[in-house]
């Protein structure tokens, strides 16, 4: 079964040839595009389909990618949301990682490394390009030395290896032989020791200190 998207972007132009690009992926379709995150509600009121991925712009009128994200974040978590915007500047990048988005990439990105990333996020629940990759391990990296000092525990280190495959959290606890709830107490542990917010987060964090 294909994974389905919903393209957010007030650019109609645009939209229509991202949709255009999909519609030659394999794996995916567009179910509808939206002019901006109020765009969005509404479809979701009228009980348009609600997709799997959300592929995001950022500047948008009305209500823009940042507030779209957080709503999502919040009324629907297990959307994988995908920005596909023009900003790549270092606030724009670790706000939206703060939010808890999944993917990072810019409008003028190919076809193939945009079916790839999509591919990856689907899979894996994250996919960054490399000038991303670096600003979020910039950012991590000011705080190496607090990082340096911090004691975790073996199940937290555990619990960080599972943090980069596609398991969800339920998935990792039977995996790890112990309830959803002792999980939770992991990562929530975790959020606080790392000064992190998301899953996305704690992958990152895991990938750069060699949790794999």
């Amino acid at each position: 079964m294909k994974k389905t998207i919903v393209i957010v972007d007030d650019h109609v132009l645009i939209a229509q040839a991202l949709k255009g690009i999909i519609e030659n992926f394999e794996e995916f379709q567009v179910l509808y595009e939206c002019e901006n995150g109020k765009d969005l509600q509404d479809k979701f009121q009228l009980k348009k389909p609600i997709p799997d991925i959300v592929l995001l712009d950022i500047s948008m009128p009305i209500m823009d990618g940042f507030e779209t994200a957080k709503w999502l974040k919040k009324l629907y978590p297990d959307i994988l949301i995908m920005i596909l915007s023009m900003q790549n500047d270092n606030q724009s990048v670790i706000k939206m990682i703060q939010i808890g988005i999944n993917g990072y990439l810019l409008k003028n990105t190919s076809p193939y490394e945009l079916e790839k990333a999509l591919k990856q996020v689907a899979k894996e629940g994250f996919y960054y390009q490399d000038w991303a990759s670096r600003i979020v391990f910039a950012s991590l990296n000011n705080k190496n030395e607090e990082h340096d000092t911090i004691k975790l525990t073996a199940r937290e280190k555990e619990f960080l290896k599972y943090t980069i495959t596609e398991m969800n959290y339920k998935e990792i606890a039977e995996k790890m032989f112990c309830s959803p709830r002792t999980v939770e107490s992991y990562r929530d542990s975790l959020f606080e020791k790392l000064e992190l917010k998301t899953r996305v987060g704690l992958a990152v964090f895991a990938l750069k200190n060699g949790f794999e």
